[in-house]
């Protein structure tokens, strides 16, 4: 049976979620530790991680490496990645990538929805791609295995990492904008350009970014996933759920807000529906992460296929994503 794999998740963490990932047999997931947070504010929470490993080591621990997906198989626990949806983190220092990654970050959105130091958001009326700045920080991603993740950033940006970093980047949580349109899915050209380059991308299951939002079926969910196939290729996706389980509503402020306005922004949503909206009766939690299985063999995708977007994808990515790689820095020297 295939590794089972969620790609992005940002649930408030308890006991009973950890169990869930049990009883759903979830191998590996990768979680959100930091939007908006500083350097010093991220160390806070992997510091709470930190007593959560220690408090169910039965039930989880942290992944560093893809390894760690194996043996969260072989001992019955599921591995936990770090990411950041946002730089952030590392403020304005370049040093700050190779620490948190030698915290355990594994993943870093080179922006979230607004421009950054790094590179220009999905939601700005002009996309300037990456900047300076964001260069030299993907350069230094690539270096230590810190992945570039492009999730919430504008088009420009988005082509501009994939030609700019050595090691393939990833959308973890997006949907193709054909089947669609919202402004965080992604348009055909875009997805082709990533899986020619090795890319990944993970599919998300949170309704703004669905077709009938909730009400999305899992067939209608299954068939955008054999679109994404054949734009990108079958090594090439897997799944990034997006599942912020048990959330309050309040939090759905701090993502889109954080520190960069005093007005509230709405973001996907809308003023009357502000909130977090509600999941898609096929998944509600990560006990119904393996259901997904029989729809993607309904919607005509070999078993190969299917066992690569549920998890056997993604291992291989990170695979090959999480090593330190010293040299080279650049794709011509690469090329050389």
């Amino acid at each position: 049976m295939s590794y089972l794999i969620d790609g992005l998740q940002y649930a408030n963490w308890s006991e009973k979620i950890f169990r869930q990932m049990r009883a759903g047999g979830v191998d590996a997931v990768h979680v959100t530790i930091t939007y908006h947070e500083t350097f010093r504010e991220t160390v806070l929470v992997i510091e709470q991680w930190n007593r959560w490993f220690e408090q169910f080591p039965d039930l989880i621990f942290q992944g560093r490496t893809a390894d760690d997906v194996c043996r969260a198989r072989e001992t019955g626990r599921t591995a936990i990645f770090f990411g950041s949806q946002n730089p952030s983190c590392i403020e304005d220092d370049i040093g700050l990538v190779e620490v948190l990654h030698t915290l355990g970050l594994r993943f870093m959105q080179l922006t979230y929805n607004n421009q950054s130091l790094l590179a220009s958001g999905c939601y700005e009326d002009e996309d300037t791609g990456l900047t300076r700045m964001g260069r030299q920080v993907v350069a230094e991603m690539n270096r230590v295995g810190l992945v570039v993740d492009m999730s919430h950033s504008g088009e420009r940006s988005t082509f501009e990492a994939i030609a700019q970093s050595t090691r393939p980047v990833t959308i973890s949580h997006a949907n193709p904008a054909s089947w669609h349109k919202a402004r965080r899915n992604k348009s055909d050209d875009l997805l082709r350009a990533l899986g020619q380059s090795g890319g990944f991308l993970g599919l998300s299951v949170y309704p703004h970014h669905l077709k009938d939002g909730g009400d999305c079926t899992l067939q209608s969910w299954c068939d955008m996933a054999a679109l994404a196939v054949d734009l990108m290729g079958p090594q090439n996706v897997g799944i990034g759920t997006d599942l912020c389980q048990d959330q309050p509503d309040s939090i759905v402020e701090w993502m889109r807000v954080g520190r960069w306005t005093k007005a509230i922004d709405y973001g996907e949503g809308s003023a009357a529906n502000a909130g977090f909206p509600s999941m898609p009766n096929w998944f509600r939690d990560n006990r119904d992460l393996a259901g997904i299985r029989a729809g993607l063999r309904a919607a005509g995708l070999d078993e190969a296929t299917t066992d690569g977007i549920m998890g056997d994808n993604w291992h291989a990515f990170f695979a090959r994503s999480f090593g330190r790689q010293d040299a080279p820095t650049t794709k011509q020297d690469a090329a050389e």
